[in-house]
């Protein structure tokens, strides 16, 4: 399997922690699609990888192409299902899933609405229309969701329950991504602070190129 990535985004650290965490690292191929020169938005990419011009998007043997975190993680888990990142029974399956797009539109997108429209983003060449105020409202929405997970854990060890799960990884990814973005965690969120020292601590997320990124960068 071939997997088109670029090694520090937020979304692609998504699926990288995955696979770190199921063990699947060996059974793909990286494929390096540069966010910066606007490889994911050339015509050729749109037209045999992904309509949506995103990433990542994992490539089977025969071709086919899945793209969307969520799509990815659970072909991971019905390739091997052991650990299971979304659910064994219809309740775990159905809350993770809830979770994880909870983080998705409160959190992760909202940053990326704001990194694109709020920040210079990826830079003139890929950024060709940008609504500053739009960008602003989203990193608010951001924060806003950052104090609904913080309630969230104040009430339970992880995301989506009592186990680690794909809606854990979303949140990590949008946390990453406000790292990157220089939007601090508010400071009266403390239970979402010492969920994401814990989350920091396994080694499937501790691991990934991002954080060399972002300690180079501090």
């Amino acid at each position: 399997m071939k997997i088109y990535d670029f090694p520090t985004g937020p979304y692609p650290t998504r699926v990288r922690i995955a696979l770190a965490e199921k063990g699947l690292q060996s059974r793909v191929r990286f494929v390096m699609v540069d966010l910066y020169k606007g490889e994911h938005k050339k015509p050729e990419f749109i037209a045999s990888k992904n309509y949506s011009g995103t990433l990542p998007v994992l490539e089977l043997d025969d071709g086919t192409c899945i793209a969307e975190c969520t799509a990815i993680t659970e072909y991971l888990d019905a390739l091997d299902g052991v650990p299971t990142l979304t659910g064994s029974t219809p309740r775990e399956k159905g809350v993770i899933h809830m979770m994880s797009k909870r983080a998705e539109l409160e959190l992760l997108d909202a940053i990326s609405v704001y990194f694109h429209h709020g920040t210079p983003g990826l830079g003139p060449t890929v950024e060709t229309y940008q609504n500053p105020e739009w960008g602003l409202r989203q990193r608010d929405k951001a924060l806003r969701g950052m104090h609904y997970f913080d309630a969230v854990l104040k009430r339970q060890p992880y995301v989506a329950g009592e186990t680690f799960s794909m809606a854990d990884i979303t949140v990590i990814g949008g946390l990453i991504f406000a790292m990157l973005v220089k939007l601090p965690l508010p400071e009266e969120c403390e239970a979402l602070q010492a969920w994401y020292a814990r989350m920091l601590e396994r080694q499937s997320v501790r691991n990934q190129p991002v954080f060399a990124t972002l300690t180079r960068a501090s």
